[in-house]
Order: C-alpha cells, then structure tokens, then sequence
C-alpha cells in the first residue's frame, strides 16, 4: 500500500486522537441541522481547489443518520504529481472518521481521482465501508441508485489520456479561481466560482452535462431503480428525467453543494457558499445598524 493510499487512515490504525479537536464548535454554539442522509462528492482533497473551510463549516453544521461519499474525495491524480495535504484537509478526514466512531454510517464509493481506494471494495477502514455502488432505499420507500459517475463519462472511458490533459487545464482554472476568492475575501465579498461561470459559458460543456445526465437516468432505469444520485461532473442538479429521478450532489470545489435526504424522503441540495454568506450578512446587520 502507498503513502498516498494510506494517508486517511494511518491514524486510526495508530489509535492517535484527531489534531482538529480544539478547531470544533462548542456545542450549543451553532444548532446543527439533522438529516437522514447526506450525499458529498468532488471534494478534492489534496488540491488548492478545494474549499476545505467551507466543508469544514458544513459538517460542523450538520448531523445524519448516514453519510455517503460518492467519490473523488481525495484527489490521487493530483498528488502523484505534487504533494499538498494542509491541516484543513486532515481536519475533514478525522471529521468524517468521527462520525463514524458516533454511530454514523459512512459509504465511500471511489471516483477516478481516488480509484485507488477501488481495491479495497467490500472492506471498511475505520467504520467507512468502501463500496463500488450502492443502493440507498428513501424513507418514503424509492430505491435510488449512488454511484460516482465516471463509469459513463466517454472520455474517460474512450481517451483516459485526454482526461489528464482535460484535469490538468481544469486544475489551471482552479489556480486562478483561488487567487479571484482570495481577492475577493479580502475585500469582504462572499465566495464566487470562476470555474463554474467558464463551464456554463461554454456550449460544448453544457451539451455534455445534458448528455451525461441522460445516460446517467438511463442506466439507472435499466437497473430497475426510481432514481440515481452520482457527482462527478461538479453540477448540482434535481430533476426527473424519463421517469427517473436523476440527483448529482455537486461538489466542493466549484459550487460547494450537499444532497440531503430529510426525515420523510424529500431530497434538498445545499447550497453552502450561499448560505455561509447570508449567515455572514445576518451577523453583520447589528454592526451596521450600530453605526
């Protein structure tokens, strides 16, 4: 096993107490919302794309029954080439450990970026069962499909080597989103994707989107489903598509999105920038009435 293959779990087996510990809310400081289920992908880990400070304020937020991450958590492509693992991103990792230690199922389904994790299919790492696929029923009795989505993207599958070429000006994009936000910070504004303004911009990006959702619900409803909930393609979407229900829960490097499954079946995706940013708004209101 490689460093980079063991890195999320080399602590667990040393039984060494998470280094985020003082980083956590008091409790009572923030309500933390409760779901059945919540769905997380595309986070990166191991790039300066991630948003890891927001992630980090989400899962500080929140609280489910089950977790799935549904692929590309950790980016191995990315650090193959150049090693980058700050505090923040260990900080998720034993955040994520937590909750499985408190009783939370985690389900972690390997993307492209993190296929090395696919060896270990059918085993479990500290309480997170690592799955290929799987099949999550709702409360309201839907059985939906959770996959990554990789297995249907064509470039991926016809020209692996244009998919590096793809990541690599992708990561280009990345750079330049962090330098925009740290501007942006600094002058007070709230986040903003670069990337994800370029991608709409761009018709052929679209048109794949489409395309992929398509195929997405497709196979889905050949496997005799109600719906399908994947990441992958960093577009957070709900909608129903030939009868299936097709659910992509984003990701957290451009949009910063969750899909949460509430206690009687109804699904919601998260836009978390956005409401970090009304949150931010609602605190400064009494200091600007004040002056």
């Amino acid at each position: 096993m490689n460093a980079i293959t063991r890195l999320p779990f080399d602590a667990v087996e040393l039984g060494h107490e998470p280094s985020f510990a003082s980083r956590e809310p008091e409790t009572g400081e923030r309500p933390r919302r409760r779901y059945r289920t919540i769905w997380i992908s595309d986070v990166h880990l191991g790039t300066r794309g991630c948003n890891a400070e927001l992630l980090i304020d989400f899962l500080d937020s929140t609280d489910s029954d089950t977790l799935y991450l549904v692929g590309d958590i950790i980016d191995g492509w990315r650090l193959k080439k150049r090693f980058y693992w700050p505090a923040a991103h260990n900080d998720i990792v034993w955040r994520v450990l937590k909750r499985a230690r408190r009783g939370t199922r985690i389900v972690y389904i390997p993307g492209n970026h993190d296929e090395m994790f696919r060896q270990f299919t059918g085993l479990s790492f500290g309480g997170v069962e690592i799955r290929r696929k799987a099949i999550h029923e709702t409360a309201d009795g839907r059985k939906l499909l959770v996959l990554h989505g990789d297995e249907f993207d064509a470039i991926m599958l016809a020209h692996r080597w244009l998919a590096y070429v793809g990541d690599a000006a992708y990561g280009l994009l990345m750079r330049l989103n962090v330098a925009v936000n740290l501007v942006r910070r600094r002058m007070g504004l709230p986040y903003w994707s670069l990337s994800k303004v370029a991608k709409h911009k761009v018709k052929n990006a679209v048109a794949f989107i489409g395309h992929f959702e398509h195929v997405v619900a497709h196979e889905a409803g050949l496997r005799g489903v109600d719906g399908v909930v994947c990441g992958h393609i960093h577009t957070a979407e709900m909608r129903e598509i030939g009868g299936i229900a097709y659910y992509n829960d984003g990701d957290w490097v451009e949009s910063c999105t969750a899909l949460v499954e509430h206690a009687d079946g109804r699904m919601e995706v998260l836009h978390w920038a956005d409401e970090v940013a009304r949150r931010t708004a609602v605190a400064a209101r009494p200091a600007r009435m004040a002056a």
